[in-house]
């Protein structure tokens, strides 16, 4: 039911820009990496941005505004007051409204070429796959097979969440780019094992029955902090849905205190109840899947 790769049929997919799409993305296209068959591929895909809170706003207004043609925005959550310092798409005018809608709202009104859709529901193991089915949005004018996507975004700010999707993502074959910040610590990791097989996902880092206690709600963070990762998640999922897969199977840890960088392969583990590997793919690394760090 769910794809993962940009692979549309003739006729659901636009094969051209528009003059006023070339003078838009005008800076994109420039890029050798992106070029005009680039900016259309881009337009065709189908992201999902699970999370509206301080890594979401960022990373679909980019997404958004670099031409990505089909957002759904999942968020069950209410805009509070104590939102706003790191979540620049919400203004007090916007507290007590939900934010997947009041996101759906202004990013439609902002980049009207994009298609944006709003999931209003937290995500439970009962319902993700329901929730995140087009049919069930009724969205179907989007013009994209049920179910289609071309990579999730977890921006999520708790562990249950984040695993949730995780096992979504694997059981479905879905690329991943999944975000987190809290004090002065982040990190990224991108997970595609259709294209890197003997790479890790966020379980095989992070068991379900490990305890992960920090989060910004209890330690704190500031938006800068925030918007650091969510834009190198947003530049991530660009590369991803442009075919440029250097960073998958990696780990990338940031400190915001030091403004330093540490990159890491996360191997496969045997014992992952979400990607468990057979003893061939696991490439020897038994048990441990530990990252080794580089600067």
């Amino acid at each position: 039911m769910f794809k993962g790769a940009i692979n549309r049929s003739s006729d659901e997919i636009s094969l051209s820009l528009s003059d006023s799409d070339f003078l838009h993305y005008s800076r994109q296209v420039l890029l050798p990496e992106v070029g005009e068959a680039g900016q259309i591929l881009l337009a065709n895909a189908h992201v999902a941005v699970i999370g509206i809170g301080g890594l979401g706003n960022v990373a679909a207004q980019y997404l958004a505004a670099a031409g990505v043609g089909h957002i759904t925005l999942v968020d069950g959550d209410d805009v509070e007051v104590s939102n706003l310092p790191r979540q620049l798409l919400f203004t007090v005018s916007d507290i007590g409204g939900n934010k997947a809608q009041v996101a759906q709202k202004k990013l439609s009104h902002a980049y009207t070429q994009v298609k944006l859709a709003a999931v209003t529901d937290y995500l439970t193991k009962d319902n993700i796959q329901q929730a995140l089915s087009i049919q069930a949005l009724g969205i179907q004018e989007m013009g994209i097979e049920a179910g289609q996507y071309d990579l999730l975004l977890d921006c999520s700010d708790n562990f249950e969440t984040r695993q949730l999707v995780n096992r979504f993502a694997i059981s479905n074959q879905l690329p991943l780019v999944s975000a987190s910040a809290a004090h002065f610590q982040g990190q990224l990791l991108n997970i595609d094992q259709r294209h890197s097989p003997q790479s890790g996902c966020y379980h095989c880092l992070f068991p379900a029955d490990m305890q992960v206690g920090q989060s910004c709600q209890t330690v704190g963070v500031l938006g800068p902090m925030v918007g650091t990762l969510a834009s190198m998640q947003a530049l991530m999922a660009l590369q991803q849905l442009l075919g440029h897969r250097d960073t998958v199977g990696k780990l990338f840890r940031f400190d915001g205190k030091q403004f330093s960088w540490r990159e890491a392969r996360l191997p496969r583990s045997k014992d992952c109840l979400v990607c468990r590997a057979d003893s061939n793919n696991n490439n020897g690394n038994g048990n441990d899947c530990e990252p080794e760090y580089r600067s």
